[in-house]
């Protein structure tokens, strides 16, 4: 998932559609919704998806940041392992995502 639409520098394919944050967002709050309340997914599960770009991990850093905007507004929560981590702080390494406390559940995954 890009951002931003942009032709491949190393080759003649065509541009990748561009996936905005709301959509990356939808993607969190869906795969959290068909898990259970206590679940969590990983960022990549999102970048993963379609339209993802047949490299998903130079979606990351959108996904990260938009998790980040999700956290900050208290939709998520950022952890490592079991703990919750500051979503102001830089982050780096291995996270998962969970429902935050303003999670719109609306009935699934229970």
């Amino acid at each position: 998932m890009r951002k931003t639409a942009s032709a491949c520098v190393c080759c003649d394919r065509a541009e990748i559609p561009a996936v905005g944050d709301a959509t990356i967002a939808a993607v969190i709050r869906a795969l959290l919704a068909a898990r259970g309340p206590a679940a969590s997914i990983c960022p990549s599960e999102v970048a993963r998806r379609p339209p993802a770009d047949a490299n998903w991990r130079d979606a990351m850093p959108e996904v990260r940041r938009v998790a980040r905007a999700l956290a900050q507004a208290g939709e998520i929560v950022i952890t490592r392992g079991e703990a919750a981590l500051d979503p102001a702080a830089p982050l780096s390494g291995p996270i998962r995502l969970r429902r935050g406390p303003r999670a719109d559940t609306g009935g699934a995954g229970r």
